[in-house]
């Protein structure tokens, strides 16, 4: 596999990730938005039971948001090179974990292979900006050394 075809099944198993979470939070906005018109007119003013109701639905809709905004972000990746550097939208396999330098979007599986995505605001990001293969770092205490960056 070449180095642009894992670079493309990574973005794509986080699109697939992305799209997940968004689903999720759709369900429970809209479930929180039922709820809410299943309780009925409001009783006064000062209805906590609604109010929660609303609460919820403006969450999982700020939720749903950022997910979408995710997987937009991600299918713009797909169209970047391979990298040569650990840098913004770079993978970044180490000899202890793998990682995917875009969204704080967390853990997920490409194949048989766990990978973190991870924002340029994470302590680890800015451990591995600029580190080329064969380059090593210390992060948690932990010596790391990078064997392959796509």
């Amino acid at each position: 596999m070449t180095r642009e075809e894992k670079r493309q099944q990574v973005i794509c198993s986080c699109i697939q990730q992305q799209e997940h979470i968004a689903t999720i939070a759709k369900q429970e906005m809209d479930s929180a938005q039922q709820q809410s018109n299943d309780y009925g007119a409001n009783v006064d003013r000062y209805d906590s039971y609604r109010t929660k109701m609303m609460r919820s639905r403006d969450m999982y809709a700020r939720q749903y948001s950022n997910a979408q905004s995710g997987v937009r972000y991600l299918q713009d990746m797909l169209k970047l090179p391979p990298f040569d550097t650990a840098e913004h939208g770079a993978c970044v396999v180490t000899d202890k974990q793998n990682f995917f330098l875009a969204i704080g979007a967390g853990k997920f599986m490409v194949g048989n292979q766990v990978y973190f995505a991870i924002s340029a605001q994470t302590p680890i990001y800015r451990a591995l900006q600029g580190k080329k293969v064969g380059d090593s770092l210390v992060f948690n205490g932990q010596l790391q050394t990078i064997k392959e960056v796509f």
